[in-house]
């Protein structure tokens, strides 16, 4: 710092700073120290000191009077101060009443844009809170527009309540801060506003339809259809209203609402035409402009109230963008609705696992995660966790997903210590055991139930750590089937099977989204490829095929202990399940040997033999899945296992692969009622088979560039192209 330098004290005044007369600076050159103590370091290893500047220290560390380091320096740009609500009323900047239908139109289509940009990870301080209107509702003359900001406080309030219960939120994907602003029951800022009565939940409702209700009288009054601001306005208030509405019903859904709260869903859909339709005769922002409306928004009103750090740029979602985002969001709440209607655990699972394969938004995410389990999975896990540690003797309280995981079980495999009048469950040791283990898996599957609700990027990491809690769960199961075998003969593995069913899937899963997220390079494809072909979809059918057998060795005991009751043929309720697992099988297989081919012709770039280790990164990849059954493969069974394949010939692998992606075909085609899934697979196993029959047959054989590996039309299942 020179002579005049001084320090920013964060209140836009430069504070001096005593100069010191001599500086001395004591350099040292550790350059040779550094590569001297670097050769006791393996690839990947890092060496820190707990006393130095860490990585920590420098994310978390303020370039003062940056603009985009210091939150205050923007304050402080030669941008006029900006003016509060009573400044800006007082100064006819800001309008209370005798506002034309079109800046209302445009104050609420930017408000909407608004709480968009809330929702895709900015803070509330500015985006929705720039409105300053929304600083003192109460303040407002014009009902219309006192009725909307009510509502919008109660709608904030509504959501943020959404999504705190769920708990499937990141730092990237929501901020829960309110920064002194009061949602919910008195909406103020801090003690910058007057004293508001406490607005219910009715009353906000009742404003909205009342305003509602004037604003059709005045459309119908009007014979120019074509101009009529009244009715785009008044669907926007009707949106508003009836989106409200359908966050209440999910947030405290009871048995009755179901009908209600699709009806509610529906009229959302309906009014977002209109107002989507209308998005163009509101007022309009004004371009090179941070603000998102001419009238009634100031973007640097909240900037005192960020925290000292690194502040996230914001920039206000488009109004059209965000309307479609409204529209799509109606769609997926309508969507997580039909989650009330799944009676089995595995149907909800795989339910829950397709809406996180669509992306979807925060609070749609939150929804479902409440829709099914409710309260909270935060709360269920700590009510397990409490039930697990109560004292022996005392009665352990029932939990409803305790009854969820029973039902489960009983569709799946079945077991005799689950069927009533069975002797295996007529002993009270027995009962105990099987309770304390269904009371136990309440934690890790209400858990696996809100890792499929966290953003894609979180699902890896949290499934890897999740692992660990079922290799814990899988242990006791084998206990426990140990414990309650029936009718003295060998223990049945029926527990083991269903939790063993689910960890495959998870461990499936946690691969599959390295793939998604571009974890893998190239080069690395092959042993994953391989891990799920060999192994982990091999395993997953033969549980499928046990868990079959399972149930119905348990049927035909039951028949033969009562005579008297008709034998219903036993349906196969996983067989789709199970053709599918065929496919992606045979698929893998297709991959593996199609890219064990390309490194054979040199067609795959390699890293450096210097900076590559093949088996530290094959024990990276496959680290978390090393506690669990099936138990790991090591790097060198791999490479035992794959040995033979290294001397094969290039043409005899890609006809194999071809081979592999035929059988997934005509697996497929079997399937009579086909869904996106199975269309984009069909897609993928057509194209590859050709790519690789033309491979065998010599296509471009001299040629030594890399093909490419398309994920556009399925997200782990690439479509092989040919530079």
């Amino acid at each position: 710092m020179g002579d005049n330098d001084g320090y920013y004290d964060g209140d836009g005044t430069m504070d001096s700073l005593p100069v010191s007369p001599e500086v001395t600076y004591n350099w040292v050159d550790i350059t040779s120290d550094f590569f001297k103590y670097i050769q006791d370091l393996k690839i990947g290893e890092l060496l820190h000191d707990g006393h130095l500047f860490g990585l920590f220290e420098a994310m978390s560390a303020i370039e003062m009077m940056d603009p985009k380091m210091d939150a205050g320096m923007l304050c402080n740009r030669g941008s006029p101060k900006p003016l509060n609500f009573q400044q800006a009323v007082a100064c006819g900047k800001l309008k209370i009443d005798d506002l034309e239908p079109n800046e209302i139109i445009g104050i609420i289509d930017a408000t909407m844009a608004c709480i968009v940009s809330w929702l895709e990870g900015h803070s509330l301080a500015q985006t929705v809170f720039t409105n300053l209107y929304l600083h003192q509702p109460h303040s407002i003359i014009n009902k219309t527009l006192k009725a909307y900001c009510i509502a919008v406080y109660k709608l904030l309030d509504c959501i943020r309540d959404c999504i705190n219960k769920a708990q499937v939120f990141e730092e990237e994907d929501f901020l829960p801060m309110g920064y002194g602003y009061r949602l919910g029951s008195n909406p103020q800022l801090g003690n910058t506003c007057d004293a508001s009565l406490e607005v219910s939940e009715q009353k906000c409702i009742a404003l909205l339809r009342e305003q509602e209700e004037e604003l059709n009288k005045k459309a119908r009054s009007i014979e120019d259809e074509t101009n009529n601001l009244s009715t785009a306005l008044a669907a926007r208030i009707r949106f508003t209203r009836m989106f409200y509405q359908a966050l209440l019903l999910i947030t405290k859904r009871d048995s009755q609402s179901g009908a209600d709260c699709v009806a509610l869903l529906n009229g959302c859909s309906e009014m977002m035409k209109v107002i989507i339709k209308t998005s163009g005769r509101g007022t309009q922002p004004i371009e090179n402009s941070n603000s998102p409306n001419p009238m009634g928004f100031e973007p640097m009103i909240n900037q005192r109230l960020l925290p000292p750090t690194f502040p996230r740029y914001t920039r206000i979602k488009p109004r059209n963008e965000a309307l479609q985002y409204f529209d799509e969001l109606v769609a997926q709440l309508r969507h997580a609705w039909k989650i009330t209607s799944c009676t089995n655990f595995h149907t909800a699972l795989d339910f829950f696992m397709e809406f996180s394969r669509q992306r979807a938004c925060i609070l749609s995410r939150s929804a479902l995660q409440l829709l099914y389990l409710n309260p909270s999975p935060a709360t269920t896990a700590s009510m397990a966790q409490s039930a697990i540690n109560l004292p022996p003797g005392q009665s352990r309280p029932s939990h409803p997903f305790v009854e969820i995981l029973r039902e489960s079980i009983k569709s799946f495999v079945n077991p005799p210590a689950l069927t009533p009048k069975s002797p295996a469950a007529s002993t009270p040791q027995a009962r105990e055991f099987v309770e304390n283990f269904l009371v136990r898996c309440v934690r890790p599957f209400a858990v696996l139930l809100q890792v499929c609700g966290h953003n894609r990027a979180r699902q890896r990491d949290k499934l890897a750590l999740l692992l660990d809690e079922f290799a814990t769960l899988q242990e006791e199961a084998e206990s426990v089937d140990a414990l309650v075998g029936g009718e003295g003969v060998a223990p049945r593995s029926c527990f083991g099977t269903w939790v063993l069913y689910h960890v495959l899937r998870v461990m499936i899963a946690y691969l599959l989204a390295g793939l998604e997220l571009e974890l893998y390079s190239v080069h690395e494809y092959h042993y994953i490829f391989w891990y799920l072909y060999e192994f982990l979809y091999g395993w997953l059918l033969s549980a499928l095929g046990r868990a079959e057998g399972l149930a119905g060795e348990t049927a035909r005991r039951d028949v033969k202990r009562n005579s008297t009751r008709k034998h219903k043929k036993r349906t196969r309720p996983y067989a789709r399940e199970g053709l599918m697992c065929q496919v992606l099988q045979n698929m893998c297989g297709g991959y593996y040997k199609a890219l064990v081919a390309f490194k054979l012709q040199g067609k795959i770039r390699q890293p450096d033999s210097e900076f590559d280790n093949e088996a530290v990164r094959y024990k990276h990849r496959f680290a978390p899945l090393s506690v669990l059954t099936p138990p790991q493969v090591h790097y060198h069974e791999f490479c035992e296992m794959t040995q033979p394949a290294k001397y094969e010939n290039p043409v005899i692998l890609y006809l194999g692969g071809c081979k592999h992606f035929q059988q997934a075909r005509s697996l497929l085609e079997t399937i009579t009622t086909p869904d996106q899934e199975v269309t984009d697979l069909l897609k993928v196993v057509k194209t590859n088979f050709v790519v690789l029959k033309l491979l065998a047959g010599g296509h471009k054989r001299e040629s030594t560039a890399p093909p490419e590996f398309d994920f556009s039309v399925h997200r782990h299942f690439p479509i092989i192209k040919l530079v």
